[in-house]
């Protein structure tokens, strides 16, 4: 009997080993099986860690905070902790080292610290940012870089499949797949300029600055934010266009800041009922409420009650769109 057992104990372990050393077949009925991996495998060198260490004043006694009690006892002249936090970014330039983030992971940062997929860890400096779109680019000393390429997010569509690459929680390198749930989401009140894609491929805490990723392994978003009851996943996430980073990123180059226009007017959106009030067929587009004196709106001569479907022949289809379009050029 204890023979038979172990021969049958033989087996099993025989057994077990051959089936965890064997591979995923490549095809199956001579067809390929889908697989991101190749795309992945040219897209994550350019995901890249960025932790921060910033200096936190400390709260302490008032009498603590006179000079001359503290120069009597030899005490410091400042009372500071430090704080780091971890965050993701996206190689967008490799010969210049200019690397994509969210300008929330860089913010009061005193030292910025980039580690790349080869584990190599460099300092980096801030070319600048702009708090309102929620975009900076720093620049990194390094060589042999990859840069994922920009893709047109004006093409995105409701139901295309994309790809988060970050660093969740701090874990490097992490994938996580979904779709587009929607575009343009805009008046959630996370940042001044707003027209986000919506995924439901899982960001979490750690992501933001990450890529979204076409399957084609083009740079379609910047990862930025999530909503949940816990400050995790819940399927709902948000991230910046390809496009608008990418017009920020311009003038950060070239300025350090991002100059944005005006045009002196009052909008709201052009809702169903005031396009029939218009006499208008199809609703979209921005209505002029309020024409501010000596604007650039009243020289050109415009109007209360103009309404705005199109700035440089690109369709306008809201008040915050208008906005946006202006605000970038």
């Amino acid at each position: 009997m204890r023979t038979t057992h172990t021969l049958l104990l033989v087996f099993l372990l025989t057994l077990a080993s051959v089936q965890t050393s064997a591979t995923l077949p490549a095809t199956v009925d001579g067809e390929a099986l889908p697989s991101l991996a190749p795309m992945l495998e040219k897209a994550t060198p350019a995901v890249v860690n960025i932790s921060t260490v910033s200096a936190v004043r400390t709260e302490d006694h008032p009498l603590l905070r006179d000079p001359f009690f503290r120069w009597f006892f030899e005490l410091p002249r400042e009372s500071s902790r430090q704080s780091q936090s971890l965050g993701s970014g996206v190689i967008v330039d490799a010969r210049a080292g200019h690397v994509l983030t969210n300008h929330h992971v860089i913010e009061d940062a005193d030292e910025i610290s980039v580690t790349l997929r080869d584990r190599r860890t460099l300092t980096a400096t801030v070319v600048g940012q702009d708090p309102e779109a929620d975009i900076a680019l720093l620049k990194i000393p390094a060589t042999d870089l990859m840069a994922i390429p920009m893709a047109d997010s004006d093409a995105l569509r409701v139901g295309d499949f994309v790809v988060a690459i970050g660093n969740p929680f701090g874990l490097s390198q992490t994938v996580t797949y979904g779709i587009v749930s929607a575009v343009g989401r805009s008046g959630l009140g996370i940042e001044g300029f707003e027209n986000f894609i919506q995924t439901d491929a899982s960001i979490n805490p750690g992501n933001s600055g990450g890529a979204l990723v076409t399957t084609q392994g083009e740079l379609v978003g910047i990862n930025t934010a999530i909503v949940g009851p816990s400050g995790g996943n819940v399927g709902i996430g948000f991230a910046i266009p390809s496009n608008m980073a990418q017009a920020v990123m311009v003038q950060l180059v070239e300025h350090g800041e991002v100059r944005r226009g005006q045009l002196g007017v009052a909008i709201q959106d052009l809702t169903p009922e005031l396009a029939a009030a218009f006499g208008l067929k199809q609703p979209g587009g921005a209505v002029i409420a309020e024409v501010i004196p000596g604007s650039a709106t009243d020289r050109a001569g415009l109007v209360a009650g103009g309404i705005v479907v199109a700035v440089n022949g690109k369709p306008i289809g809201s008040g915050s769109a208008l906005r946006n379009a202006i605000g970038l050029e």
